[in-house]
């Protein structure tokens, strides 16, 4: 991707995918994107933020998906058994994707309410500055240093065959495959709080609520 020009246009809409694809083992199970916060489930203030960004949006699940009426999403579920985590939902949103003549998606945890509503335009901005295949989210540490949140990127639909292949190969981690093709990094703002932060633990639900009323 030397020609940012060479672009297509989907770039500036890329379909969204929302990843619920997760066991909730630190939640003690069951689907953490359906809690309550603030009268919705984590997984409608995700698409409340993503939807506007995106062209069209799905949901990345495993198992019965009218347990995910609300929101009304189209579901992809894993292609790999396994659960072999978040590489998995990619590469499920990137084969509904390709199906549907979308070549670009953009990923988003569904335990993440608070988002960044400009979370595509500065993917997508650092994707054309780099001019890489691939944009991942970040927010510095205290020393200014970047946290990466690999789950929150823009990705090429073409690259899904590498992507089942690094799978079959054994590749578990998000990061360590997008480095492998050409991975830009978009730093956001932590302050006054990290737009990333996710809801993991009984814990990290009630300091969500409390910055629902913040923000």
């Amino acid at each position: 991707m030397s020609d940012a020009s060479a672009l297509p246009p989907d770039l500036e809409k890329p379909c969204g995918v929302i990843l619920a694809g997760g066991l909730s083992s630190r939640m003690g199970g069951g689907d953490k994107s359906l809690l309550q916060l603030d009268g919705r489930t984590l997984i409608e203030h995700v698409a409340a933020r993503l939807a506007p960004q995106c062209a069209r949006l799905i949901l990345n699940a495993n198992g019965d998906p009218s347990r995910f009426a609300a929101p009304d999403l189209p579901v992809a579920s894993d292609s790999v058994p396994g659960h072999p985590g978040p590489l998995a939902g990619i590469l499920a949103g990137m084969e509904w994707a390709a199906v549907q003549g979308h070549p670009h998606i953009v990923t988003a945890a569904a335990d993440t309410p608070f988002l960044p509503e400009d979370l595509v335009a500065r993917l997508r901005q650092s994707l054309l500055t780099e001019k890489v295949p691939i944009a991942l989210a970040a927010t510095p540490d205290p020393d200014g240093r970047p946290v990466i949140h690999p789950t929150f990127g823009l990705w090429p639909v073409a690259l899904r065959h590498d992507l089942r292949e690094a799978l079959a190969g054994g590749t578990r981690r998000v990061r360590q495959w997008a480095e492998t093709k050409g991975a830009a990094i978009a730093l956001f703002s932590a302050v006054p709080y990290d737009p990333f932060f996710n809801v993991n633990t009984p814990a990290d639900l009630v300091v969500a609520r409390a910055m629902a009323h913040h923000t």
